[in-house]
């Protein structure tokens, strides 16, 4: 018991002395470790006599007790210590004005629907809109989509109830592209037109590259004379502006929409650098391959006659694409739901600074 009672004053001095939570921890295992002093003392008492256990067992525990009792009231007082040399460091004065740099940042969406119009502003475009809850007429009926078209089924379009239908009857429904301001254009307008319509839209769909709702942008242009080979130097003068390239090179493949006679898919060549799909170059040579981008077409006679115009006077060309999707390709990112998560951490990184206007002369993806 006396070089007990030695090694309790030694431990009680060593654990007043520990100067940080690990040294003190060290005091601990020494102590009341599997290994330490006092846990080796308690285990001779299995190899006494009943009597000499009596004696020793108390006193045993009450070194033990007394030692864990300091080991406790140093932690405690190290843990206050630290916690209070913690908020001395980090206090943060509220009264102190804000940071002089701005902490927000434009969403990539609302960059790229700058680019997009600051690009076609130089084409002789205007920028339309509409309502994003829609009439099937004008969403469906006047683009010439018929009654069986798959487009107007329940899994791809979301409904209003019947009940909220409009004053014609005709069922009200959240637009599925912006196409219908198009009509709304050229029967408040006339011709000739030259507009484009960017805004949201709303299709039952989600994945990686799929969202309930995303951008899109709606060309069209509506005059006497136009044929194909307008809407292939517009799209083209379109792609190599935005993408800033020079090499941006067009695949017209015929293809069907309700709305455009002859229809075509535009493709874009690209090639593969560090894994990567860089647009850019002929899809045909070696290394390189085609990605479809856009649908267009020369606008269908009767969407013409729908909006109240003579199809033997005017002709036009129409194109859609999906503003998010042009954001991905030209920004690197690879994931369409990131774009909705509210995510700062992403904002901060993908976000434009809002000074950095979109300029042709500067370049429209300059970032500051």
């Amino acid at each position: 018991m006396t070089d007990l009672n030695s090694q309790k004053q030694a431990a009680l001095e060593a654990i007043a002395a520990a100067g940080t939570l690990d040294a003190l921890e060290e005091q601990r295992l020494a102590a009341l470790g599997k290994k330490g002093w006092i846990s080796l003392a308690l285990k001779t008492l299995g190899q006494m006599s009943p009597e000499e256990r009596q004696q020793a067992a108390p006193a045993i525990q009450a070194i033990r007790a007394e030692v864990a009792d300091a080991l406790a009231t140093k932690k405690s007082d190290l843990e206050s210590a630290e916690l209070n040399a913690r908020l001395a460091s980090e206090r943060l004065d509220l009264t102190l004005p804000g940071p002089d740099m701005p902490r927000g940042t434009v969403h990539p969406v609302s960059q790229v629907m700058d680019e997009l119009a600051e690009i076609f502003a130089d084409l002789g475009f205007a920028v339309a809109t509409g309502p994003e809850i829609e009439d099937d007429w004008h969403n469906f009926t006047a683009l010439n989509m018929d009654e069986s078209h798959p487009a107007r089924a329940m899994h791809d379009t979301f409904y209003f109830p019947e009940s909220d239908n409009d004053a014609d009857g005709n069922r009200m429904l959240l637009r599925t592209h912006t196409s219908p301001v198009q009509i709304r254009s050229m029967v408040a307008q006339g011709a000739p037109i030259r507009i484009i319509a960017p805004g949201r839209v709303y299709r039952s769909d989600s994945d990686a590259t799929h969202t309930p709702m995303f951008h899109q942008i709606e060309g069209l242009v509506i005059d006497r004379g136009i044929h194909l080979g307008h809407l292939k130097w517009t799209l083209e003068t379109f792609l190599k502006a935005f993408f800033e390239r020079e090499d941006i090179v067009l695949r017209l493949r015929p293809s069907y929409f309700p709305f455009t006679e002859p229809s075509v898919e535009v493709d874009v060549g690209f090639e593969v650098v560090d894994g990567k799909r860089v647009l850019g170059g002929d899809g045909d040579a070696p290394g390189h391959g085609w990605m479809e981008l856009l649908g267009s077409g020369v606008v269908n006679r009767r969407v013409i006659e729908f909006a109240g115009l003579d199809p033997d006077e005017w002709q036009g060309f129409a194109f859609g694409v999906g503003v998010d999707r042009l954001a991905m390709l030209k920004y690197g990112m690879d994931d369409l739901r990131a774009f909705f998560d509210g995510d700062v951490r992403w904002l901060q990184h993908y976000g434009f600074s809002p000074f950095d206007q979109p300029t042709l002369s500067a370049g429209v993806g300059a970032k500051a």
